[in-house]
């Protein structure tokens, strides 16, 4: 690469950065709050362990709800939600008998249904952890933050661009009233991804990085079958995954995490996107509309690129990796390996590596036992506005602007919740869903 091709993207960089933190735009790891005003919604009078509520207590939100009582001594899950009874009572009976000391959740703080969130939220806690499908976080972060609650929630953290920016407004009050706020993106919480990544931002690649590579390759997830006796609503929210109003497609639902890890190497979110996907593979009736590839190039203010793939089909090669190039050298970013422009091994960083599922969530009780909240709602919807954006970009066709997407009026919620009520996407008489269609579908 020429002297006055890095020179140019080095100085290009510099002066995006600076115009960028001047109007908010870049993140850091961690936005910390002031001092200045008490801390909100620590539970009082004489407990002084943290009280937990969970909504959505499918696999993830029963992790997640492990992960924090993991985390600390002093936590105690106390009321939890589903919108299924069987997958509540099963989550409860499992927690109870892997902490039965501190998984206090009686069957009157046990609640059902597309409401119970409301529930859980009333009750006497500091902080809920939101674990439904995606596609929901928008409403029950913005109920989180209005209820006083401190906030765990997954990512993605929507499945829109309204979605997107209506999270962004309840994550300015959260901050107003001082409610700690983490994002399930747990390589930020990593050592072995911080202390690579800073290396990157000090020079270690030869100057500023000019590419990244991401990959979330695999064989795919789980199909439930269609039952007799569900309703349309019922059988989409079994099997979410396959649902864009729910899940977003596999690009925004698992391939967020490289793809912010991409962001966070370039220090900078990308201005637009490029690329093509399709189904090739998963293409039966119980894999409702979702992709089952996508590729996309992403580009930023400086012109420098990230090259992203995610991919649904089994028996291909697979890869949860990224990867990072600079003037004179590359980085395994994941295995902390730096290597010199002829691929020879120049530094690496002593394993094992500790993964960040249960240090997101010591990190995020420290903060608020510490009165020094953070708040991570920035970092969590500029990594799922990237990985809308590709989604827009595979099934239009189209390039994308970062602009477009974020302004995109386009939402996929229903216009009701509930199990009777009609979802935004239907079956023909085949059982098929209608499937995106590059160069006639609008994505913005």
């Amino acid at each position: 690469m020429p002297h006055d091709r890095t020179d140019t993207l080095a100085s290009s960089r510099r002066r995006f950065l600076a115009s960028a933190a001047a109007t908010g735009g870049v993140l850091a790891a961690s936005r910390v709050l002031s001092q200045d005003a008490p801390l909100a919604g620590v539970h009082a009078a004489g407990d002084s362990r943290l009280r937990v509520g969970v909504i959505g207590s499918g696999n993830r939100g029963r992790g997640a709800a492990q992960d924090a009582l993991e985390a600390g001594e002093d936590v105690v899950i106390v009321a939890m939600a589903d919108a299924f009874q069987d997958r509540l009572e099963d989550a409860v009976s499992l927690l109870q008998r892997a902490f039965p000391e501190r998984v206090e959740v009686p069957k009157e703080r046990q609640f059902v249904g597309f409401d119970a969130y409301q529930s859980v939220l009333a009750c006497d806690l500091d902080l809920v952890i939101l674990a439904t499908p995606p596609g929901f976080r928008p409403i029950h972060f913005e109920a989180a933050v209005d209820a006083g609650k401190h906030v765990f929630m997954e990512k993605p953290v929507a499945v829109d661009a309204p979605g997107v920016r209506r999270v962004l407004e309840a994550g300015r009050k959260a901050q107003a009233k001082r409610l700690a706020v983490g994002v399930g993106l747990q390589r930020r919480h990593e050592q072995h991804y911080l202390q690579t990544i800073e290396k990157i931002h000090a020079g270690a690649l030869g100057g500023d990085p000019l590419y990244t590579r991401v990959y979330w390759n695999g064989g795919g997830v789980w199909t439930r079958p269609r039952r007799p006796e569900q309703t349309e609503m019922e059988y989409q929210m079994r099997n979410w995954y396959y649902f864009n109003w729910l899940c977003g497609d596999h690009i925004v639902e698992q391939h967020i995490h490289n793809l912010d890890v991409g962001n966070w190497v370039m220090n900078a979110t990308p201005v637009e996107a490029r690329g093509m996907g399709g189904r090739q593979v998963r293409t039966g009736i119980d894999n409702g509309e979702i992709f089952d590839h996508h590729t996309v190039e992403y580009t930023y203010a400086d012109g420098s690129t990230m090259m992203s793939q995610c991919r649904h089909i089994p028996g291909t090669w697979t890869s949860v990796n990224e990867f990072a190039h600079g003037p004179t050298g590359s980085c395994h970013v994941g295995n902390g390996i730096f290597l010199d422009r002829q691929g020879k091994t120049v530094s690496r960083l002593k394993r094992p590596f500790k993964t960040g599922y249960g240090t997101e969530h010591a990190d995020l009780q420290a903060s608020i036992r510490a009165n020094n909240p953070y708040n991570e709602t920035s970092i969590g919807a500029e990594a799922t506005l990237t990985a809308i954006m590709g989604r827009m970009a595979t099934y239009s066709g189209q390039v994308i602007k970062w602009d477009e997407a974020m302004n995109s009026s386009i939402s996929l919620a229903p216009e009701r919740y509930a199990f009777d009520a009609t979802p935004p996407v239907l079956p023909d008489s085949d059982g098929r869903y209608p499937i995106a269609e590059p160069g006639k579908t609008v994505t913005v």
